[in-house]
């Protein structure tokens, strides 16, 4: 089953960065202890959702300060929004859902033997949509996960010049969010959705000061 998160830290200063890891392991071990399976089917329906819920927009950051609209692609060009869902009672970890329709599909970063993993939602029946920055000029930048910290990874718009942009969830009041993968195994399989085989889930998280 390999190694589940220790979320005990021991001789480490007691600072905001320690108690944030601490606060996302416990959020991570109560999310896996609720059911989460190892092999997943997933495909869920707005129409089926009982709670109330809040929408934020997926955007990554140019460093000159202005925001790039993520999208998710299918392999005719058909673009479909990006959101990040917070439940209307808490938003420490909200899932992160390309919109087809009635439709919510994961959005998660695969395993790849490539240096930068890459970052799609999964259909009901394995088909998978590419994520995507959009420039002001229209060109398209890949969403990957660039690097691994421990249980999390780290999601970034790669420009054709190899510079990294953030990617952040943006609520309608201005408030940020980081969009990370997270994983709950210390192995490089975290699970099976629809018969992809998935490295991490992608979430939007507080953003560490």
């Amino acid at each position: 089953m390999g190694q589940i998160i220790n979320f005990v830290l021991i001789n480490e200063p007691v600072c905001m960065r320690t108690l944030y890891k601490i606060f996302l392991n416990i959020i991570l071990l109560l999310f896996m202890v609720s059911g989460a399976p190892q092999i997943e089917n997933t495909s869920l329906s707005l129409d089926t959702q009982n709670r109330q819920q809040i929408i934020w927009h997926i955007k990554a950051i140019h460093p000159d300060g202005y925001t790039l609209d993520v999208k998710a692609f299918d392999d005719k060009g058909n673009k479909f929004d990006v959101k990040a869902i917070q439940d209307s009672t808490q938003r420490y970890i909200m899932d992160v859902k390309a919109f087809m329709g009635s439709k919510e599909l994961p959005v998660k970063v695969l395993v790849s033997e490539e240096a930068y993993k890459p970052v799609v939602a999964i259909d009901e029946k394995g088909n998978v949509y590419e994520i995507k920055a959009i420039d002001k000029s229209g060109q398209f930048l890949s969403v990957k996960g660039v690097r691994k910290s421990g249980y999390i990874v780290h999601i970034k718009a790669l420009d054709p010049g190899g510079e990294f942009y953030g990617v952040k969830a943006i609520s309608s009041t201005g408030k940020l969010n980081d969009v990370k993968g997270v994983k709950m195994y210390d192995k490089r399989l975290e699970t099976i959705l629809n018969g992809v085989e998935v490295h991490a889930h992608v979430v939007a998280l507080p953003q560490i000061q």
